[in-house]
């Protein structure tokens, strides 16, 4: 529009027969003024922008300082290896549990959060973030909730890797690993949760969140802040027991973050795979008798008839990595290791 009237203007004054002199000086004053309203317009526009910018920054810093972003994410591939994450409200796994600490201390986790290895956290594979899963140690009977906000491990026989302060509580960071069941307790299906202010009304029926704070030591006989967990009647042909894994940290006295339950023993297996034909299952065997002796068993899943071929019991975790190793090396993608 400026620029029309600047245009009009000129051809005006040239028609009224200006002298070429005053012309020009006109000339150069409308093309000052020009400039002067262009400035002061892009000024203001810079200005805006700048404002604008500034609000959006804030509005997304509060945004990660008041906000949890539930994730399920893309498939992707580490080392070759490919994984499918996606919601399973009914997991229950058993397999190997590790833990990581120091070394990744504050670095940002997969859901964007800084890591605290002496937070209650856990990586997991394929889990959506955040998801709480209960982490039983089946060596020695320790259960403890643990919130999922990482990937990982990416080691072949590892199910979930636990962060420091969890292996402590579980009672196996001396050793690294140990016998664990996983199992998701609660899947919300929410894109973001904002935190409100909550009511006093509120205050009297909400569940307690996951424990934090100081940390206290106390002993077992038995432990204080641990209960025993009510279970079906143990089987007089299987005697459970509950193991004494040493002294028990206790999180927030008064809440339990820590339970106890009987556990029985437990052996190690590595499964190469699940069929429903018995025929592809006795396949499997074949291939993999180089390796070592298997069996071929027959489960009923959802009731559908599976017969899982697998290797073991094995003495030791580095036993079963090993044979896990030659199955993996033998093109059987899905052989992983189980705890029964």
């Amino acid at each position: 529009m400026l620029r029309d009237k600047y245009s009009a203007l000129i051809w005006e004054r040239r028609n009224m027969g200006e002298s070429p002199g005053i012309f020009r000086r006109s000339l150069r004053c409308l093309h000052w003024l020009f400039a002067a309203i262009t400035l002061a317009a892009c000024a203001e526009s810079q200005l805006a922008l700048h404002m604008a910018k500034t609000i959006h920054q804030a509005n997304e810093r509060q945004l990660g300082a008041d906000a949890e972003v539930y994730k399920i994410g893309q498939p992707y591939q580490i080392k070759g290896v490919w994984y499918y994450p996606r919601e399973d409200p009914q997991y229950s796994q058993t397999g190997i549990a590790s833990w990581y600490g120091e070394k990744f201390h504050g670095k940002r986790t997969a859901n964007g959060e800084s890591y605290d290895m002496n937070g209650l956290t856990a990586a997991h594979k394929t889990l959506p973030m955040p998801v709480r899963v209960r982490v039983t140690n089946l060596e020695n009977g320790r259960s403890l909730v643990l919130r999922v906000n990482d990937r990982g491990p990416f080691i072949n026989g590892r199910i979930i890797d636990v962060s420091r302060r969890a292996a402590q509580l579980l009672g196996f960071q001396k050793q690294g690993t140990a016998k664990v069941r996983v199992t998701v307790i609660d899947q919300e299906k929410t894109t973001v949760v904002a935190k409100k202010a909550v009511t006093p009304a509120e205050q009297k029926t909400a569940l307690p969140a996951l424990p934090r704070g100081q940390v206290t030591s106390q002993a077992l006989a038995p432990p204080p802040g641990v209960r025993q967990t009510n279970g079906p009647a143990p089987s007089r042909a299987t005697p459970l027991r509950v193991a004494d894994a040493g002294p028990i940290e206790a999180v927030n006295p008064g809440a339990a973050a820590v339970s106890q339950q009987p556990v029985g023993p437990s052996s190690i297996y590595i499964q190469a795979g699940a069929f429903a034909l018995a025929e592809n299952a006795a396949k499997l065997r074949a291939r993999l008798a180089y390796i070592g002796p298997s069996s071929v068993t027959n489960v009923f899943i959802k009731g559908q008839e599976m017969f899982r071929v697998r290797m073991g019991p094995v003495s030791s975790v580095e036993a079963a990595d090993k044979i896990l190793s030659q199955i993996l090396d033998n093109g059987v993608n899905n052989a992983r290791i189980v705890v029964e």
